[in-house]
């Protein structure tokens, strides 16, 4: 999966933490929150005059977590063309989202489909070939 990071930080599951990671081009970015209960990855539009926060999609509750006690490697990594995003934990691939569609997915398939179709009324539902946005 040709990427481009960045963004690496080791995190504890459950402990408070924020790693941002800004689109190579500057006009995208999304940030990875673990607000010691959950965790969420946001889409964020650094140009839009309102809320930033375009989308949101859980990854995890630290209280269903089974390793929360061992470190993780966060890892948030762009595409080329600065369009797509994916979240990486230990590696494994966790959220995507693809700006130029205004899609957003996630292993938890939540929250569900957004009423006012801004952004992702399709649902967050994970898909392994949403993978295949980055070759």
């Amino acid at each position: 999966m040709p990427i481009i990071i960045a963004a690496e930080e080791v995190v504890f599951v459950g402990q408070e933490s924020v790693v941002e990671g800004p689109a190579p081009d500057g006009r995208f970015a999304t940030v990875f929150e673990d607000d010691g209960d959950t965790g969420y990855f946001y889409a964020l539009d650094t140009q839009a005059k309102d809320n930033q926060i375009q989308d949101a999609l859980h990854i995890y509750n630290v209280a269903n977590v089974t390793d929360r006690s061992r470190p993780s490697t966060v890892k948030i990594g762009w595409s080329k063309d600065s369009q797509k995003v994916v979240l990486l934990i230990n590696d494994d691939p966790h959220a995507v989202f693809d700006f130029s569609t205004r899609q957003g997915f996630c292993r938890t398939g939540f929250p569900p489909a957004r009423i006012d179709g801004a952004w992702s009324s399709l649902g967050h539902q994970w898909d392994d070939s949403v993978i295949d946005l980055f070759k």
